[in-house]
């Protein structure tokens, strides 16, 4: 996929940017290719369908996702900064926090990060329930991203003690997740989940290998 059509199927599905949001999303490509011969973020298979697989793949939130501005958001296990830096890069008003608990790969999204030159954005080597055990950051986050990171149950009681109210738990996931969602939903009190199939316009791949896209939000007084 050429940097012409990945703008193109951006903008056909409402995700709008500009010339220097689309040069900067060009850098992000073409270091992160340089730097995964070094340090392995992600497989070398992968890149010829770099901005399909993970930069379309990342942005696909915001076609599902209404973000309030300014949100203040956390990228759990974000790997080489995925979807933390797309996002912040579509939307620079986020705030964004980038964890992993792999020090080689969050210094390279750490180092990415500095490199977009944008403000409220970084990365931290910690581990989602360090985290979340913390008291610093105990209700500070209006969403919560992660990428097919571990089992939704565990994603979820991490993020329910950082997020604020009204906060959400945005997954992007794959596959038959029927048994996965029923669990976290008979587990958790006041819990409730929109699930979306990925379909996006000049994407059927999303379509084809079943990703899918869950928005969890916890009520803050559930009813009895």
């Amino acid at each position: 996929m050429e940097f012409s059509e990945f703008w193109t199927i951006c903008s056909t599905n409402g995700i709008v940017l500009d010339k220097k949001q689309l040069d900067d999303f060009r850098r992000f490509h073409d270091e992160l290719i340089y730097w995964n011969e070094k340090v392995n973020m992600i497989s070398r298979k992968d890149y010829d369908n770099l901005l399909e697989k993970h930069f379309i793949h990342s942005l696909s939130i915001l076609k599902y996702v209404n973000l309030k501005k300014k949100a203040r958001c956390l990228d759990i296990g974000t790997g080489g900064g995925f979807p933390g830096i797309p996002l912040k890069l579509a939307r620079p008003d986020l705030h964004m926090l980038m964890i992993d608990s792999i020090g080689k790969k969050i210094k390279m999204a750490e180092m990415f990060a500095q490199h977009t030159g944008l403000k409220n954005i970084s990365a931290l080597k910690i581990r989602a329930e360090e985290l979340a055990a913390s008291k610093r950051y105990r209700g500070q986050f209006d969403y919560v991203f992660a990428r097919a990171v571990t089992n939704t149950l565990s994603l979820i009681h991490w993020s329910k003690r950082i997020l604020r109210p009204e906060g959400k738990i945005v997954l992007l996931k794959g596959g038959d997740l029927k048994d996965e969602i029923q669990e976290a939903l008979d587990d958790i009190r006041g819990l409730s989940v929109k699930e979306y199939d990925l379909n996006l316009l000049g994407v059927p791949s999303f379509k084809e290998d079943e990703k899918k896209l869950l928005v969890f939000e916890i009520e803050k007084k559930p009813q009895k």
